[in-house]
This record gives structure tokens, sequence and C-alpha cells, in this order.
């Protein structure tokens, strides 16, 4: 905020949830003149909007889909100085004239927010923010300010050279999210594991995103039929329909929502109580970003990947189909790489995520992740289950598929095994005890720690020097996870009147039913929460709830002194 009040460009990386915008909405407030910010979605610019008109503050959006009308009486209250914020997508900007028209007002500084879309090495490069460099170039003497949830080193000095930015302020937050719960599972059954943290959740909302808008359609109407109200949402879908999804879930009308990587962008829904990840994502920075939508509200919440080695490759065919760009195939290729080890490797989920980003947790153990809470729990003897795997696939004279093996290590009868003499082999049905999709994943594990190798994708399975090295006498053992977990998320420690809690909160659907806005538009959960705890008697108690100012307290706090008031008395805090 100092950087943008002392005009001074600056790059500000935060995890999501931790404040950027308000970084230079604040300042804008403050500043003389109007604050420009470039932002790549709609609807994203729309819950922007949306938030600042909630709290009283003039702001507008500029983009593709804004009527004539709107257009023109947008351009009107510029020109008189009625507007302090203007959101307009890097298309709208470079518009013939668009440029010309901002020289002719006074501005403040211009904001590039989701600024990890400028650059090649990001997760979500879009060519259109190229053109941004322009918009520096005219305007010279403004200040430029970049925001962005993700970004490595590489990708924060890309940023600040494709931006040009001078003398730039750099500054970086800190990744750790301490209400946030990581754990990652191989993936069994998808409907299986998603409906058990759904129903592990019975308040908030949740968030379920799948690699293809197939999973995503039968994942969707799986849940819904389970009786957890669920919708899908991807760009396959029609607009009016997306936007249709998008608002249930926003107004709390379904509790989940089932989606591809399209969604989520600017989605400020505070009571997210679980993420969950179906596949695999596709990089670290996909991962973080889409992670770090729950919780916002600073409640304890999960965060679940569901994965199996053959989501890596679906992303590299995936990717193949989506570039010819080959120093843009090498950057994804490297990420990906770098997210499998995330998945695959028995290390603090945390202490995972924020070295990547070039941070270190400062201490052994996070306490919150499945690793520190020792709930990947590692089976007796992996050492004995490893060398089973790996003499199963040698007896098959490695030319023999991975489902092959496990059917061979489970003892199944199968016609085929029978003519070539697999049951006469020391190894059919010796892991027989062991559910089938725990095998599996076993020999998964086992390829994805290069102990085997594969022909190809599907292809024959092969002991690799190292899987020898494991077969031989006094070989570390490697570590195998397996598929039961512990499941433990902290709960709140503080009493509250559950009765009051439900009158507040449906009193605020009752607000945003009236308004046509997001119930957590009004209030968040967390804010209606510190009222049913605090009991306020007057205005003036109300506005010590943190997150409550003047204008709401004013708009509604009748309403809730009212509820308080009805309410049969209780224990107050403070």
């Amino acid at each position: 905020m100092e950087a943008v009040l002392g005009r001074r460009d600056s790059l500000v990386v935060l995890p999501t949830g931790g404040g950027k915008s308000l970084c230079y909405q604040a300042p804008a407030l403050l500043m003389p003149g109007l604050a420009v910010v470039v932002s790549p979605l709609i609807a994203l610019m729309k819950d922007q909007v949306d938030s600042l008109h909630g709290l009283g503050v003039e702001a507008a959006a500029l983009h593709s889909q804004t009527p004539p009308g709107d257009r023109r009486k947008i351009e009107a209250n510029l020109r008189a100085g009625n507007i302090k914020l203007l959101y307009a997508s890097p298309e709208r900007l470079m518009l013939d004239g668009f440029i010309d028209y901002l020289k002719s007002l006074s501005l403040s500084f211009v904001a590039v927010d989701e600024a990890h879309c400028i650059s090649a090495w990001g997760h979500d490069f879009r060519p259109e923010y190229r053109q941004l460099l322009r918009l520096r170039e005219v305007l010279p003497d403004v200040a430029f300010h970049a925001f962005t949830a993700t970004a490595t080193r590489d990708v924060a000095n890309d940023i600040v050279a494709q931006l040009a930015l001078k003398n730039a302020e750099v500054h970086i937050g800190n990744f750790e999210r301490r209400n946030l719960f990581y754990r990652v599972e191989p993936r069994t059954s998808a409907l299986l594991q998603v409906r058990s943290l759904a129903e592990r959740h019975t308040t908030g909302s949740g968030i379920v995103y799948c690699i293809s808008r197939k999973n995503v359609e039968e994942l969707a109407a799986d849940l819904q039929a389970s009786g957890i109200p669920s919708v899908p949402y991807h760009a396959g879908l029609p607009d009016n329909l997306r936007a249709k999804n998008q608002e249930l879930f926003l107004n709390d009308q379904v509790r989940v929502v089932v989606a591809t990587v399209a969604f989520g962008m600017g989605i400020d829904k505070p009571d997210v109580r679980f993420v969950a990840h179906t596949g695999m994502p596709k990089s670290i920075e996909q991962y973080q970003q889409e992670a770090g939508r729950a919780g916002r509200d600073g409640r304890d919440s999960e965060c679940v990947l569901f994965h199996s080695r053959r989501d890596i490759v679906v992303w590299k065919k995936l990717m193949e189909d989506s570039t010819t760009d080959a120093g843009v195939a090498r950057i994804g290729a490297r990420k990906l790489e770098a997210m499998g080890s995330f998945c695959e490797n028995n290390v603090c989920r945390t202490q995972g995520l924020m070295r990547y980003f070039g941070q270190e947790l400062g201490r052994r153990n996070c306490g919150r992740c499945d690793v520190c809470l020792k709930q990947a729990i590692p089976r007796a003897d992996p050492d004995s289950i490893t060398q089973k795997i790996l003499s199963c696939v040698k007896r098959l004279s490695d030319s023999h598929s991975l489902e092959d093996n496990v059917a061979v290590l489970q003892g199944r009868d199968v016609p085929a095994f029978r003519e070539k003499g697999f049951h006469e082999l020391k190894v059919f049905g010796i892991l027989k005890e062991y559910q089938t999709a725990q095998v599996r994943i076993w020999a998964e594990q086992a390829l994805a720690r290069g102990f085997l190798r594969e022909s190809a994708p599907g292809g024959a399975l092969a002991v690799t020097p190292d899987g020898w090295t494991v077969l031989a006498k006094g070989a570390e053992p490697p570590l195998l996870a397996a598929v039961e977990v512990v499941h433990a998320v902290a709960r709140g420690k503080i009493k509250i009147d559950d009765d009051l809690l439900d009158k507040l909160l449906a009193l605020r659907a009752r607000i945003a039913m009236r308004l046509n806005v997001p119930p957590f538009r009004i209030f968040s959960y967390a804010v209606m929460r510190e009222i049913a705890v605090r009991r306020p008697r007057n205005q003036r108690e109300l506005m010590d709830v943190h997150g409550i100012g003047q204008v709401k307290a004013r708009d509604f706090g009748g309403e809730i002194l009212q509820v308080l008031k009805d309410h049969p008395h209780g224990v107050r805090l403070g």
C-alpha cells in the first residue's frame, strides 16, 4: 500500500485469500484520480465491482459484454470524476482510441491483477496480456503495480520485465496457510472418496476439480443422485447454464460445484470448507491457487488430492494437443514433473509447497498434513511388498502390463494366465489378502519411484537397475503409502449458540435474496459467527465486530439487533 501511495512501481505476490485486492483498492480511495485495474475474466470483474458497490465505493467494469448504453454511462461518469476504480480486460484496453481516452483522464495508477498471465513461465499464460507493455509505453509517468497469487522467482522476474516495471518494489507474502489441512490419497473411487469428504463437512461449501469435462458432468450427476446438491461447471457448458450454476453455488443453493480449471478465478466465497482434486493438477501453481480457495474465512478447511500416476499421461496428452511451442512444452513438462513429485513423495505437504515458491517453513513439522500427522501410514514390511511386486514383473519376463501383474499378484483365475502356466508361479496370489486397488497403487508407486519402467503408457513393465537393487539383500526399503488414512481436522474450541447462529444465517439469506447478491456479500460466515458469540446490544457494539463498518451497520444493523433481542438470553462474550 505504501508503494502504491508513493507512486512507486511494485510486484505483490500473496497466496489466495491473502488480501491482494485490498492492496490497491484502499490506496485508490485515498488518492486523487482514477485507478485502472486490468483483469482477465468478466466474472472476476463483476465479483469485485459488486463487492465494492456493497461497501459504497464507486467502481465500474468495461469488457466485451458491457451493453452500449452502460458503456456510455460509465464513460460519462469517468469524465465527471465519479468513479474511483475502473476494471477492464486487456482486450478492451487495446481497442483503438481507448488508451488515448485514458490519457485524457487523471489516473492515479494502473494495477494488473492475475499478473502471472503475462508470463510464459507461468501456469496460465495469456498472450493478450503481453500487449500491456504498450499501455506502459503510452503512460510512462503512471505507476504500475502487478498482483498475483502464484509466482516462482522465474515468473516474478518475467512479470517485472514484461511490464517494464521501474525499480519495482517486490513484496512476497508467506505461502503458509495455517488453517488448511493438506492430504494426498491414491484415487480408488472418485465418487466414494468425494462423497465421504462432503458428508464429513455438514456446513459450508465444497469445490471439486476434475481434469476432463466428461468427469465433471459424471461426478456432479453421481453426487446429486447420492443426495449431495451439486452442479457442474466447465467451459463447454452454455454461457447461461455456466453462469446459473455459479450463482447457485455462490448463493448457497447447492453445496458443491464440480469443475475443471475453468472455475474459480476471482471467486471470493469465504466458507469453502473443502477443495478436492479427483486428478492431479498440471502444476504446483495451479494446485496452490485452487486449493487456496478453501478457508478464506480463516476457519479450518481441507484440501484433498486423489491421484493416480495415469493423471500424468492424461496431462501430457492434453499438453501435446494444446501447444506447438517447444519452449512452452518444456516448461509444462517440468511443472508436471514437480507436481508428480509433490504427490508421490512422503514429505511435509506445506513444506513442499513453500519450497516450490522459494520459502522455508522454518520447522520440521507443519502439524496439518497427512505426512506430518502420520495419516499416510506405510504398510508393515514395505520392502517385502515391493520385492514381491518386482519379483512378479521379473517372473513374467518383463513383458506384461501393470494390470496383468496386479492380476497375477491377486491370484485371479484368468484363462490366458492358466494357459501360460502363471498359476504355478510362486508369486501367483502372493498379495491376494489386499484389495485390488491397493495392489495397483503399490505397483504404480514402484513405477513412480523408478523401480519399474513402462515400455509405453499402459505397456509392458520391466525392472530397472534401481529395482534390481531393491530385490537384492540389504536394499533400503521404499515407503509405500496405504489407501487407508485417518481423517482429522481440528475443530473450533469456542462454544456457540447454534440456534442463534442459524437465525442470523437465515436473516443473511433473506437480505441477500432481497438484494439479489450472494449471502457472503452481505456478511461472511465468520462475521455472523462472531455476532452470535459477542451478542452486541447496540450499533456501537455491532461495529466492534470485525468486518462491520458504518455502511453495513447502518443498512443491516437494525435487523441483526432485532434477531439478537428476540433470541432467548444466553452467555455473552465481552
